[in-house]
Order: structure tokens, then sequence, then C-alpha cells
């Protein structure tokens, strides 16, 4: 069940650069809006389950909570990165940059835990750098446009630093604490800190037209509610070195649908970095 939730979790994944290119808002109101449509079913939802428990509604350890809740914080800049990401590079690019996750979670698994990483882990990471360069380097010429930006590209990597601290902090809470509790407890701390983000940038929030309201729902529904339940379910059962490599196949789903739905095409020569990376991520976890 464990391997299935993480292929559910691929497939719905997947369409988030689509939705929120559909979107054509700036990243962190796109992100908002994700996260607060998935919050408006979940949090109800997870009241409900917890009021109707036999026995009534377990007690929650203050420390798991917070650290549930930070979870959410650190998706939340995951989000706001990556989805600024998308709208000013090839949402391809921003998927692929956005998924060199498995470095920062062997780094930070390093750095926290004090794991300290084999050679094939620095082999890989010399292989997925050299690959990024690669994918990167064709699409700067065109400057900010669809074609690629070196902004874009920089605010993808920083993404995945954000998404391997979520998926480390799950790892850990949800050796104690159900999927549904830790989600609605990370959601409620994705929703907080992306309000304050945005009203901070004083962006609108209001006023938008159907087709991005509609994008908003697909992101909220299908990105993030049902993929990331089964994301959290999938941790529950396995490391977070495994799920963060099986989610690459997100990947080459989105090239798919970038260049079917956006006519986003990737040059052989970033096809190629593509593929060079996947195997410098696949090095840093064969022997996990």
């Amino acid at each position: 069940m464990a391997y299935l939730a993480l292929a559910a979790a691929v497939a719905g994944i997947a369409w988030s650069a689509i939705f929120v290119r559909w979107a054509g808002v700036p990243g962190t109101v796109s992100a908002f809006y994700r996260v607060f449509v998935a919050g408006a079913v979940l949090l109800p939802w997870a009241a409900f389950v917890r009021a109707t428990a036999p026995g009534g509604p377990g007690a929650l350890a203050p420390r798991a909570a917070w650290t549930a809740f930070l979870g959410g914080v650190f998706f939340a800049l995951d989000l706001a990165l990556w989805n600024t990401a998308v709208m000013r590079t090839k949402a391809a690019v921003a998927v692929l940059l956005g998924n060199n996750t498995p470095i920062f979670v062997g780094l930070l698994s390093w750095i926290v835990f004090r794991r300290a990483p084999r050679a094939s882990f620095w082999i890989g990471l010399a292989l997925a750098l050299a690959g990024c360069a690669t994918v990167v380097v064709p699409g700067l010429r065109y400057g900010n446009g669809n074609g690629g930006s070196l902004s874009g590209a920089a605010l993808a990597v920083g993404a995945c630093f954000f998404f391997a601290a979520y998926l480390l902090t799950t790892e850990r809470v949800r050796r104690g604490m159900d999927t549904l509790t830790f989600n609605a407890l990370a959601i409620a701390g994705s929703i907080a800190a992306l309000l304050v983000f945005a009203l901070a940038l004083r962006l609108p929030l209001a006023g938008f037209s159907g087709r991005t309201w509609l994008a908003f729902a697909g992101l909220g529904l299908i990105s993030q509610l049902a993929a990331y339940y089964a994301v959290v379910y999938a941790l529950g059962h396995l490391p977070a070195t495994i799920t963060s490599v099986g989610l690459l196949a997100q990947v080459p789903c989105t090239a798919f649908l970038a260049w079917l739905l956006l006519g986003e095409p990737l040059t052989p020569l970033q096809i190629a970095g593509g593929g060079v990376v996947l195997v410098g991520i696949y090095v840093v976890n064969r022997d996990r």
C-alpha cells in the first residue's frame, strides 16, 4: 500500500506546475490558495474524526504537535519559492531542479542527525550539480520568459531545501502520529505562514478570473489534499530517502504535461542534463 500511495502522490503532484501556470498569479498567492483549499476540507474532517473517535479524542503531545506545525511552515516556504520559480522558468525545468530534494535530505540528515554520508553521496552530488548546470545554462539566453531564467532556477533549488526539511520533519513525527492528524496540523502551519507572507508582500488575494479559481481548486484538491495525504501515508511506512527518490517520477510526467498543455519542449541538451541529475540522485540513494 505504501508504494501505491507513492504512485498516487506522483500522479497528483505532476499537475502542480500546470495548475500554477494556469492560475497566472504570484507564486505565493497560488501557494496560499493551494493549502487554503485543502485545509477547508482537511481541517473540518480531522476535527470530526477526532470528536467521534471511540473514547474521545486522544491527547496530542505538545512538542509533536508544534513539530508538525513547523513542518507545515517548511512546506509553505517550499511552495512559495517553487510556485514563483514555475512562473519564471519552464515548468519542467522548475520541477527537475526542485527535485534535488534527496541531495538536501542527505545533507540535512548528516548535519542534524549525524548520519555521515557515504562516498556514493558525494559522487551523486557531483553528478546532480553537473546535470543541474546543463539544464539551466541553455535557458539563460532566453531571459525571464518561459525559456528559463537564473532567478527561477535558483528559487527552484532553494525550494527543495525546505521540502527536504518538511520530509525529515514528517518522517520523524509520523512515528507517533496518524496521517490525518499530521496533515491537519501541517496544513494549518502552511496556511498561517503563507497568509503572513502574502500580507507582508501586499499581494492580491481576491478579484481573480474563473480560470484562476479553477486552477486554485485543482492545486488544493488534487496536488495538495489527495497527493500529500498519500505522501504522508507513504512516509509512515517508508524512509524519507526512499520517498524523495520515488517522487522523482513526477519529473518526466510534468515534462510531458508541459509539452502537451503549455507548449514547453526541452532541448536535447536539457533532457541529457536531466538524465544526469536523476542518475546522480539514484547514486546518492542506492546504498540506503
